[in-house]
């Protein structure tokens, strides 16, 4: 919408992608904070609260009339702001909205069926969820490829050439990258905050990758894949970030709301996809390294006791480790904060060497 002032009337402020990205932070983020309240006394009213699951360490059961699907406040924000300030005939914009949308509604029917039921475990089943997340991430996928002119190369950090090209295979891989990514951050989305600030920095980081193999001469000066048209997302990013940052105020411990699948699904989503278009799949590892650890836990968890009969942690995913290791609850979450954040100076620090 912005960008019509350009269009139409040569108001060249909104033709850059950085001004109208900063907008878009600011409009999610003030939506976000005055949503936020409005919808915390709504789903208070209809007793709008996930249960807590009953193997959870004990002090997580005072937080069972905490409201959850917070992430349907800051996703919508989110969506506004970006009809607000992004181009909408553009490719990678379009599919980037629907990544979240479709990630969303998925996220949204889990939450319901654990309200309704009143019970964590009753939900959208595993085989069920994960189900909907392969077609819809198929589906994402096969549009990149097929339709937009995002190529199938391979990259990887400290190297400016691609690595081999996938091909069709592709498809596949970058389905993987996006499931991977949703169910890492639902896994991170256990205490206060503590998906909420990674998120922020991960998008923060791709924010930046994407404007730059958007952009023909910051690519080619830091020797990174120019991949046209993607600077673009970079509004989606800026507003979820804003919005996320509007729903840390009401997220940070002690929490008045979770954001429940609603909200980790797509951020998870839309972070793997972000990755894609920038052709930083591999970086991601870096950029998103809380995400990696909690999951890799849960795997190695799960896999040492059917192996073995043996736990390798007190509980899984690693938070409740620590938790069970009697650490408060306010430090694991700033402990983590701060792995997230250097990781991420780290991973755009390889932008460089390479």
């Amino acid at each position: 919408m912005l960008y019509w002032l350009y269009e139409i009337f040569g108001i060249n402020l909104f033709q850059y992608i950085t001004v109208r990205a900063g907008i878009g932070f600011f409009i999610a983020f003030f939506l976000t904070i005055f949503l936020m309240p409005r919808f915390i006394k709504w789903a208070k009213q209809k007793k709008a609260s996930q249960p807590i699951y009953s193997l959870a360490p004990k002090n997580h059961q005072q937080k069972a009339d905490t409201p959850t699907m917070g992430g349907l406040v800051f996703l919508t924000s989110t969506i506004i702001a970006t009809f607000i300030a992004a181009k909408l005939d553009n490719l990678f914009v379009i599919i980037g909205l629907a990544t979240i949308v479709l990630f969303g509604l998925i996220g949204i029917k889990d939450d319901m069926s654990k309200i309704i039921k009143r019970e964590n475990r009753s939900g959208l089943s595993a085989k069920a969820k994960i189900m909907l997340q392969i077609i819809v991430a198929f589906a994402i996928s096969w549009f990149l490829f097929a339709v937009t002119n995002l190529d199938s190369y391979l990259y990887i950090p400290f190297y400016k050439y691609p690595l081999l090209d996938m091909g069709y295979f592709s498809i596949f891989f970058w389905m993987l990258v996006i499931v991977s990514a949703t169910n890492a951050v639902n896994l991170t989305d256990g205490l206060d905050g503590l998906a909420t600030v990674p998120s922020i920095f991960a998008l923060a980081s791709l924010s930046i990758i994407v404007y730059i193999t958007g952009h023909a001469v910051l690519s080619e000066y830091l020797l990174l894949p120019k991949v046209s048209g993607t600077g673009e997302v970079t509004i989606i990013s800026a507003s979820l970030a804003g919005a996320l940052i509007g729903f840390l105020w009401y997220n940070c411990h002690p929490a008045e709301v979770f954001m429940g699948d609603s909200g980790s699904l797509s951020i998870g989503a839309f972070i793997g996809y972000m990755a894609i278009i920038s052709k930083s799949e591999i970086l991601l590892i870096l950029i998103g390294l809380v995400f990696v650890i909690e999951a890799l836990s849960v795997i190695i968890q799960v896999a040492s006791f059917k192996m073995r009969g043996k736990r390798v942690f007190l509980m899984a995913p690693i938070h409740h480790h620590f938790e069970e290791k009697n650490w408060k609850e306010s430090k694991i979450i700033v402990r983590f904060w701060i792995i997230a954040l250097i990781s991420n100076i780290i991973a755009l620090i390889t932008l460089k060497i390479r």
